[in-house]
């Protein structure tokens, strides 16, 4: 049994011993020490009764805390934040706080893993304290333990515990909530928005504008300093802009453009592009739209135009025979035939 339910189930012994203790006597003289002790042992007895039958009950709840060596403990990949982003840097604050509080206070989240021999738990809430304790054991804190509470979760519920605490952070970018999400909505929610709307009991309109920007390609999303600068609300009419092929390629190009001008700004020293400034450079550009292809038109050797094709759409092609041109019914019936191969070379054809 862990530490704090010895000394939670402890209390309530103490509470129900001390309840009996101060019930009226009905002699103010003090009993034999015989009759204490066996007064003690039954009030022990009795108290013990009703506080495991609270915690049966539900009442009470047991929580099972551990410190575990976060070696053995890995990372549950369908958490929100990406470990890799996860530095010294921006995890200072948290490190110093560790430091001086000598370990670790708030616990993670984890649950057991089986068929893994290099891990016995994965992190469901808590990435940044495992990385936090991690890089201590590594940098003069050997002994530094990860402390974890164990809980029994399904991956549905493991991702909504893990939402609710990443919510509140602000440190997690809307760029990888959002491809949270998105990932969560085929593996847990069958590509159902509104049910897992309701589970996550967020607004579905929201969650909606979440998921297109998720699909937002990463050649684009390098065009910012860094993905967390993409954030849902500038960056959704992007993610409209993108659903024009035609559109989506013109802005990949000028996102790659974008990219190698961030590179270079970096390599000089200077400072990045803003990301207000990265989204007006990629909304900006124009629509590659390709040229109409020009419609047939036959003239006679004298240069003048005898047939033309005048409009082609889904119910049928027109074509126009010019009037005093000179050509024959021979001529025209080629020139025909070649307006017809034309449209078959363009993939306008009848077919």
């Amino acid at each position: 049994m862990a530490r704090k339910q010895k000394d939670y189930l402890a209390d309530l012994l103490a509470d129900e011993a001390d309840a009996a203790d101060a019930s009226p006597s009905p002699a103010p003289t003090e009993p034999p020490p015989e009759a204490r002790a066996a007064r003690a042992r039954g009030t022990t007895l009795l108290g013990r009764e009703s506080a495991l039958a609270r915690v049966a009950s539900g009442e009470v709840r047991q929580v099972t805390q551990l410190l575990l060596d976060p070696a053995r403990v890995r990372v549950w990949d369908g958490n929100a934040r990406v470990y890799g982003d996860v530095s010294e840097a921006n995890s200072r604050e948290l490190i110093d706080s560790i430091i001086a509080e000598g370990g670790q206070k708030v616990p993670v989240v984890v649950r057991r893993v089986t068929g893994d021999d290099a891990h016995d738990y994965e992190v469901i809430a808590g990435t940044r304290r495992h990385f936090a304790i991690s890089w201590l054991r590594a940098h003069s804190y050997p002994d530094m333990k990860l402390l974890a509470q164990v809980a029994d979760l399904d991956d549905e519920a493991a991702f909504r515990l893990a939402d609710i605490e990443n919510r509140a952070r602000k440190d997690v970018s809307d760029l990888e909530r959002a491809r949270n999400y998105a990932a969560a909505l085929a593996t847990h929610y069958d590509g159902h928005l509104t049910r897992m709307a309701e589970r996550l009991k967020l607004s579905k309109g929201w969650l909606s504008k979440m998921i297109r920007v998720a699909a937002i390609p990463d050649r684009v999303i390098a065009a910012f300093a860094t993905p967390s600068e993409v954030q849902l609300k500038p960056a959704y009419p992007l993610a409209q802009a993108l659903d024009d092929p035609a559109r989506a390629k013109v802005i990949a190009a000028e996102a790659g453009a974008i990219a190698k001008e961030q590179a270079k700004r970096a390599k000089a020293g200077e400072g990045a592009i803003a990301a207000s400034e990265v989204l007006r450079r990629l909304l900006d550009t124009p629509s590659e739209t390709p040229p109409a292809p020009a419609n047939f038109v036959w003239t006679t050797p004298q240069g003048k135009k005898a047939l033309s094709v005048q409009s082609v759409s889904r119910s049928g092609v027109t074509i126009r025979l010019h009037a005093g041109s000179g050509a024959g019914r021979h001529e025209l019936a080629d020139a025909l035939r070649h307006a017809l191969d034309d449209l078959e070379r363009q993939g306008r054809g009848l077919k």
